[in-house]
């Protein structure tokens, strides 16, 4: 413990004029090695001071989550905890409603002020949905994209696979090449080629709830944790 803490110290003091924050948000029902490899090569590839993990109390497109958030908000805490740039933002403990990705933004950019660049991470899967999000077009306003790879979805973002309201919104705003995030506030889209985990919270529950070993696939201390409280038992 004495270790971990000790590393946040060292990250806090190499600040840099303006900070390029990762904002990683999802359910994290749980959280896998599938979401900390992502966030550990992005933070590289980009050069991201710190990644910012925010557990969604209530998504608006997707179905509700299984664990209850407190969980949720504390297995992330476990499994990021001994990674300096790793930081759990637990915004959404004050909030009882749906989640809006937007207005966190909005938060975070009023929060952190004008020397921040957010870079939003979204899963493949959820950008081809992107225009139907809650205010949309203004994210682009407030962060940069990063689309990352998932399981069974093709990272492929062409005319032909995105709705054609959300490819025109994007047609000028992609970027090959991350240095290029730093060239801008925001409004840049960056398809980060990460290394694809083949792992899913969902196929995680399954197997818990059949009594399987999920180990290897998620931080032992974060398993510990889901033992304890008795969690996804004949759950899925």
């Amino acid at each position: 413990m004495l270790s971990c803490l000790l590393f946040k110290l060292f990250g806090l003091m190499s600040n840099s004029a303006f900070r390029l924050t990762g904002v990683f948000g999802g359910t994290f029902d749980p959280i896998h090695y599938g979401h900390l490899r992502v966030a550990e090569e992005i933070a590289e590839m980009i050069g991201l001071q710190e990644m910012r993990f925010i557990p969604a109390r209530r998504p608006r497109l997707r179905e509700a989550p299984v664990a209850p958030y407190c969980h949720r908000e504390a297995m992330v805490h476990i499994a990021i905890e001994c990674n300096p740039a790793f930081i759990l933002d637990g915004r959404e403990t004050r909030s009882s409603g749906v989640s809006y990705s937007v207005e966190t933004l909005r938060e975070l950019k009023r929060e952190l002020g004008a020397d921040a660049i957010l870079c939003f991470i979204v899963g493949a899967d959820a950008f081809t949905r992107f225009a139907q999000w809650h205010d949309w077009l203004e994210i682009f306003d407030l962060c940069h994209l990063i689309i990352v790879r998932r399981p069974g979805v093709e990272l492929n973002m062409n005319r032909d696979n995105l709705p054609p309201e959300l490819w025109e919104a994007c047609a000028q705003r992609w970027v090959a090449n991350p240095d290029d995030l730093r060239k801008a506030r925001s409004g840049l889209i960056f398809p980060a080629p990460t290394i694809l985990l083949d792992i899913s919270a969902t196929a995680i529950r399954v197997r818990l709830a059949a009594g399987k070993s999920v180990r290897y696939l998620l931080p032992d201390a974060t398993l510990d944790y889901i033992s304890a409280h008795h969690l996804y038992v004949d759950k899925v």
